[in-house]
């Protein structure tokens, strides 16, 4: 099982959004992450970077303007 842990827009340890996600889907400007105990959290934003052997996930928000 690849669980991964998903940052805001860089890997840094207070950037962290969410530990043990399993799921992430992306649609209509959101990411939504699902963890391993099925919580969701949605992200404003887009999907930046996955690694999934290294267990790491980037997702770039959207700033307003």
């Amino acid at each position: 099982m690849c669980l991964s842990t998903v940052y805001r827009n860089k890997m840094e340890p207070e950037t962290v959004a969410m530990r043990n996600v399993m799921r992430i889907e992306c649609r209509d400007g959101l990411v939504i992450l699902t963890d391993l105990m099925e919580r969701q959290m949605a992200i404003e934003g887009t999907l930046e970077q996955a690694n999934l052997v290294d267990g790491f996930v980037i997702v770039r928000e959207n700033i307003p303007a």
